[in-house]
């Protein structure tokens, strides 16, 4: 199933590379994030993406635009098939970050990676982003935030599946939406950490492009079938 990105929030590059074997065929990408990237640098993502996988980094660059596109253009070099960066970087950022994507494939003759702006993180609620300073509610500023990313030239945004409908709506049907949060269902119940959720089904009907689920299958017991089973609930959706 193309829609469901595996996050690869493990311990190692062998247990990363042994569920990326392990779900083959289940599993549209894997997600591999600051952890894991940071134990394993860009090695692991070239071993990856020479098993045939689609990898986004998720590593979330912010920082001025030189710095950012050179780091998007080293991205790039590693075969990633998704990265993204930081909306609320700012629209030159975000632009810097287009850019680099492009002339890098260019130059390296292989498919840009799609690039796409974090908006709101999903541990964050309405109190945690005040405190934070921004004082519009939380769904106006996930809309504003993938308003600047598509005026900047990016494929996409990240956004909880909560503020997947008004981001559709803003952004139209072409621009890529991924959804992490997943929770519920198929997907299992515990939020842990994410306070803005929704099941994989309601997600993908309310305008979802992509879906990264991590723990409910990478900590299944097992995760093949834990996969599957997601993978079910979104061909009935």
């Amino acid at each position: 199933m193309d829609q469901l990105i595996v996050a690869l929030d493990v311990e190692s590059g062998e247990r990363a590379l042994e569920l990326a074997a392990e779900l083959q065929g289940a599993a549209g990408g894997f997600k591999v994030g600051s952890r894991l990237f940071t134990l394993e640098g860009p090695a692991l993502v070239r071993r990856l993406v020479d098993t045939g996988a689609r990898v986004f980094l998720d590593l979330k660059f912010h920082d001025i635009p030189n710095t950012v596109a050179q780091a998007v253009d080293a991205a790039t070099a590693t075969g990633a098939w998704m990265v993204n960066v930081h909306a609320s970087g700012g629209i030159p950022m975000m632009e810097a970050a287009a850019r680099a994507a492009l002339e890098s494939a260019q130059r390296l003759g292989r498919p840009a990676p799609l690039v796409v702006g974090v908006t709101v993180l999903t541990s964050m609620d309405e109190g945690v982003l005040r405190e934070a300073g921004v004082e519009r509610p939380l769904p106006e500023q996930v809309s504003a935030l993938a308003r600047m990313a598509k005026a900047a030239g990016l494929d996409g945004v990240v956004a909880s599946p909560r503020e997947v409908a008004p981001v559709r709506a803003a952004c139209g049907e072409r621009f890529v939406i991924v959804t992490p949060g997943i929770r519920g269902a198929s997907a299992g119940a515990e939020r842990h950490d994410q306070a803005r959720t929704m099941g994989p089904a309601e997600a993908l009907r309310a305008g979802a492009t992509y879906l990264v689920i991590g723990r409910p299958i990478i900590e299944a017991r097992s995760p093949r079938a834990a996969a599957e089973a997601i993978v079910e609930e979104l061909r009935r959706a």
